[in-house]
């Protein structure tokens, strides 16, 4: 029997999942590939890989792609990680600098621009980041990763993403989905979800056996606080409404 190909997400939010898909690792026999999440989506736009956790995105340049098993990269509140810092605040930004890494906080940046708080913005793409600590005036910065602890409390004015869409939309966010190509068995992903269902409930001993295990109970915080796993029926509307509202953008 042919290996499945999954790529996943190489940051902390995702440690749960990758725990769980070792933990299964006998039953699921795939091989695993670990990278940023633009990278997870062209993986599998590409066919690369079979599954993949990948931005929500990306969903609109392949609809033949299907979102598998109830999980997801979500947040109920401040997910901490999806953050624009400024040195003024949001509403005299005249350029934003946008982390590459992922098109769907890009995508989210533009919208919340437009909609919650009415700028319009020049849009870059951010390829130094130790430009950060020396901003260029009335210039902000979308992070998004691991890299953001690093950054927090840097610079005077923080807007966290998730923080911002709920109180715009009244919804929670999805950052990313489990999506699959139409041939992949149900077996295949009934045996994931079994994967991702046991990371996702011993998030602790994830941490411990993770490259994050110095970290110790603040990702363990990070992760039972900021990130929500569940893809629910409020967080799959709010998906709906974020692929709608960012449909007429090319991402």
């Amino acid at each position: 029997m042919a290996r499945l190909r999954i790529a996943a997400v190489s940051y902390l939010n995702t440690v749960t999942f990758v725990h769980g898909m070792e933990h299964e690792a006998e039953k699921l026999h795939a091989d695993i590939l670990l990278q940023i999440p633009s990278l997870c989506a062209e993986s599998i736009l590409n066919r690369r890989v079979d599954i993949a956790l990948v931005p929500v995105a990306a969903l609109l340049r392949d609809t033949s792609l299907k979102i598998v098993t109830p999980y997801c990269i979500g947040a109920s509140g401040p997910v901490r990680t999806v953050s624009i810092v400024s040195p003024c605040p949001i509403e005299e930004v005249k350029t934003i600098m946008l982390d590459s890494h992922s098109r769907t906080s890009a995508a989210l940046t533009e919208l919340l621009c437009r909609e919650r708080w009415g700028i319009s913005p020049e849009f870059a793409q951010l390829t130094d980041y130790s430009s950060v600590l020396a901003p260029s005036p009335h210039t902000a910065y979308l992070l998004i990763g691991d890299k953001v602890f690093d950054y927090e409390g840097r610079l005077p004015y923080s807007y966290d993403l998730a923080s911002e869409w709920i109180a715009h939309t009244s919804l929670p966010f999805v950052f990313a989905a489990w999506v699959a190509r139409p041939d992949i068995d149900d077996d295949n992903i009934a045996t994931l979800e079994k994967a991702l269902a046991y990371g996702t409930t011993h998030i602790e001993e994830a941490v411990a056996a993770s490259r994050y295990a110095t970290m110790g109970s603040k990702a363990v915080d990070y992760l039972t606080r900021n990130i929500d796993f569940d893809l629910d029926i409020d967080k799959r509307r709010a998906l709906e409404l974020f692929l709608r509202k960012i449909a007429p953008v090319s991402w």
